[in-house]
């Protein structure tokens, strides 16, 4: 098993190979924009690890990688534009550095550039990745569409929220590490088993990142901070909160989260505060280690070394302890 940064070296050498500048550049140079931020790249380095996990060559993942890395930027573009945000990993979005339509249509173009990138498997193999992409991809937007609704829902529940990130986010990483399974010609256990550890993992990371909205370092987190609490969006956080409120607090924080100030500091703040007294926030991280331990359960019944087993304990474990 070779070392994360090699998965990153390559599939950073693999995408300068396919995203390229051409015409129409207005096209085009958004995508690249956004790919050039870099982030953590998640996704496409569990791909990659995955199907070295199972001793498979991990540069015959690539395209699969870098199709699900085009995916969710396309994703984020469309997102950005939809919260109306105007940074994502620190710098100007897509749509606030150009425009509107030329977000959409970058978006647009970046997600067929994704299923291109599946044309460089064999017939069988290219079936069971756009399988799996497509009913991923559809769960993201479903899972988009549901926190959008929450946005002006009033009883959204914990169980309401958490389907809608394992949509939105975790079926996205279980199909990252399955996608290296499948190029692996992994067992059906296995892939069954990635995908479950992936998924799992995902819904960590989005309760982590709701977190970090939050409190985190706005100088390492590289967006807005309160950005949620500015959108009214009901995270685990509200909802907790609501959960542990008197009737007199749930009126006040509905009434917070029906409003949309032109400063928002002091929204924020208050915020923030019912959150810590409430016991959201350590309720919030209790349910972050509690999803990662599930996660690394399901690495006990993948068939794999006990020296790889320990890298993905070790990649999980980093994952949770982020401050990006």
């Amino acid at each position: 098993m070779q070392g994360i940064e090699k998965y990153s070296g390559s599939l950073q050498n693999y995408l300068d190979e396919v995203i390229t500048l051409k015409e129409p550049i207005r096209l085009y140079e958004p995508i690249k924009y956004i790919v050039s931020l870099g982030g953590k790249r998640l996704r496409p380095v569990l791909t990659l690890l995955s199907c070295d996990m199972f001793n498979s060559d991990y540069k015959n993942a690539l395209p699969a990688a870098l199709a699900l890395e085009l995916f969710h930027n396309f994703s984020l573009i469309h997102d950005d534009i939809m919260d109306e945000a105007p940074l994502r990993r620190g710098k100007e979005t897509v749509h606030q550095k150009w425009n509107l339509n030329t977000g959409i249509l970058s978006g647009d173009a970046m997600l067929i550039l994704a299923y291109q990138l599946f044309e460089e498997y064999e017939p069988t193999m290219f079936r069971d990745l756009a399988k799996l992409f497509s009913k991923t991809a559809l769960q993201v937007c479903e899972g988009q569409q549901y926190d959008v609704d929450f946005e002006t829902k009033t009883d959204v529940t914990i169980s309401d929220y958490i389907k809608m990130i394992d949509y939105k986010t975790a079926v996205l990483l279980g199909a990252s590490m399955k996608m290296g399974a499948i190029v692996a010609n992994a067992s059906e256990d296995c892939k069954t088993n990635s995908y479950d550890f992936g998924r799992n993992l995902g819904i960590a990371f989005q309760l982590q990142d709701d977190y970090l909205d939050c409190f985190g370092n706005p100088e390492t987190f590289g967006k807005q901070i309160g950005g949620d609490i500015i959108a009214n969006k009901k995270t685990f956080l509200y909802i907790k909160a609501f959960q542990n409120s008197s009737d007199s607090e749930k009126i006040y924080l509905e009434k917070l989260f029906s409003e949309k100030p032109k400063d928002p500091t002091e929204k924020i703040k208050v915020v923030l505060d019912i959150y810590n007294k409430s016991g959201a926030t350590q309720e919030t991280l209790k349910e972050i280690l509690r999803y990662t331990q599930k996660a690394n359960k399901v690495l006990n019944k993948l068939d794999i070394s006990d020296k790889n087993r320990e890298i993905l304990l070790s990649f999980g474990e980093k994952l949770m302890n982020r401050n990006v």
